[in-house]
């Protein structure tokens, strides 16, 4: 009761003209931003940062998570007509959603994304507000050794869902996980893979990365067959769903609500752990398994529904415990900061009304971006209808504008076209990209849990199969490795 009490205040807040002024700009600037190709809602909010000198907290929190949680929704729109994830978030649901449009289903393919994203974001919200606790525990019970078993069940499941040559998919990964480790140890503090340039000793940041690979790096490969192949796939028939779509749809959207949320919880969860985990549930268990690679819908809903349910999972850990799990959380941390306010277990108490509402107006949020992105989905597909020479030059002017207004570094900018000229390279020949950046996050994160179990456990490697919960997610990681090869050779001899 405390907590639907304390809800009903945080309506009351998120219910004003002002809130839901900001709200409303939060959410269509945020589609908008996540519609173009190589900008994301980390960037956004960045850039948006000092109207916390004029802004006052509840209305600026509320306009970034209505960023937040629209870019999450107008990925999709470039992921699938243009096969361009604005984030890596959404890399999964290229790979479905632009074979659907290149089938002429880019209608279902978009409204399987919004519906999905709804349900997920309105079910994470709920989980945000009843179930926070209880997540939040389940999180902390995550020591060392767990961490380090979640990233080789995430690799292996990378590995798994990216078929085709898994020599290429390795090389990818181990190209990520070498980015993810220039700059200092963080356990000895010594320098690493920095080739003596200062600029380097923080690290190559995610963003750089992921904006040169998918942005730069795709826009380059578009341009170069722009004379043989479209760009923009169009937007062809209804957007209504078919009730066969309807069927495969409606469990993807809430096995992807139920694997995001919980991992998007988790510290260091973020959201591409879970939506490959999505992809990859939704491959094993669909009924029309060929389908994958081809244009099937589940690949499109239940990652899109993990995207948007680990969002608010995402906030579990940054507003009861003050601790960041992406990027876009992190600089939400630093708007905290520069009011003075330290989130953490007391801030429900001691902010309660600036907690409240920013929960209630993610209800708000959800609802106003199911109108927008469904009735107006056309005014967005207008976005990407651009002139294709102009279009491909206004990505390479966001992305450098973007990438530079973050930390005003030249260097920056020579890594987002070196990345970016990689990039094209992979395409080119065929290398998968997801893995890179999958491996520049967890791969740090990985090495620095496996020294850390090894010191607590005086170098002994059995802590992680008597820990309980790390030898299940190790076991899961064996049985996702194990399980294609054992069922493709089951099906030779049959």
């Amino acid at each position: 009761m405390e907590t639907l009490a304390a809800l009903g205040n945080g309506f009351a807040l998120a219910l004003t003209p002002t809130a839901l002024l900001f709200a409303a700009i939060g959410v269509t600037l945020g589609t908008a931003i996540g519609v173009l190709p190589g900008l994301g809602p980390a960037l956004t909010i960045a850039l948006l940062l000092p109207i916390t000198f004029k802004v006052d907290a509840s209305s600026a929190f509320i306009l970034f998570a209505g960023i937040y949680y629209g870019a999450m929704y107008g990925g999709s729109t470039t992921s699938i007509l243009l096969n361009t994830p604005g984030e890596s978030a959404t890399i999964v649901t290229a790979l479905e959603g632009n074979q659907m449009a290149k089938r002429g289903r880019a209608g279902p393919a978009l409204a399987t994304a919004a519906i999905g994203s709804f349900v997920a974001g309105t079910v994470g919200t709920l989980g945000l507000t009843f179930l926070a606790p209880l997540v939040v525990d389940f999180a902390l019970r995550f020591g060392p050794a767990e961490y380090f078993s979640l990233s080789i069940l995430c690799f292996v499941t990378v590995s798994a869902v990216l078929g085709g040559s898994a020599l290429r998919g390795l090389i990818a990964l181990g190209f990520g996980i070498w980015l993810g480790l220039i700059g200092f140890d963080e356990i000895s503090g010594q320098e690493r893979f920095t080739f003596g340039l200062n600029e380097l000793r923080d690290g190559v940041g995610v963003i750089v990365v992921a904006v040169g690979l998918f942005a730069v790096g795709e826009t380059l490969y578009l341009a170069a067959r722009h004379r043989t192949e479209e760009g923009v796939l169009p937007l062809t028939g209804s957007l209504l769903m078919s009730r066969s779509d309807w069927a495969r749809s409606w469990k993807a959207w809430f096995r992807g609500a139920g694997i995001g949320f919980p991992i998007g919880a988790l510290p260091a969860g973020g959201a591409e752990i879970p939506t490959f985990l999505s992809y990859y549930t939704e491959k094993k268990l669909s009924k029309h398994p060929e389908e994958f690679g081809k244009g099937a819908i589940e690949g499109v809903a239940g990652p899109e529904a993990a995207n948007n349910a680990s969002a608010a999972g995402v906030l579990v850990p940054m507003l009861a415990l003050g601790l960041p799990t992406s990027a876009t959380a992190a600089i939400m941390l630093s708007a905290f900061q520069s009011y003075g306010i330290r989130p953490g277990p007391l801030l429900f108490e001691a902010q309660a009304d600036l907690v409240w509402g920013l929960i209630a107006s993610l209800y708000i949020g959800n609802v106003m971006l199911l109108i927008l992105n469904l009735p107006m989905v056309g005014l967005w597909v207008r976005i990407l209808r651009i002139p294709k020479p102009l279009l491909y030059g206004g990505i390479l002017v966001f992305a450098t504008i973007g990438t530079y207004g973050i930390s005003n570094s030249a260097t920056d900018l020579v890594l987002l076209y070196v990345i970016g000229g990689i990039g094209y390279a992979m395409r080119y020949f065929d290398f998968p990209t997801a893995p890179v950046v999958i491996g520049m996050i967890l791969g740090p994160m990985a090495e620095a849990e496996l020294r850390r179990a090894m010191i607590i456990s005086q170098n002994d490697l059995s802590v992680f199969v008597t820990r309980p919960l790390s030898a299940t997610l190790l076991a899961l990681a064996l049985a996702a490795l194990l399980a294609p090869p054992l069922w493709k050779l089951a099906r030779r001899r049959r």
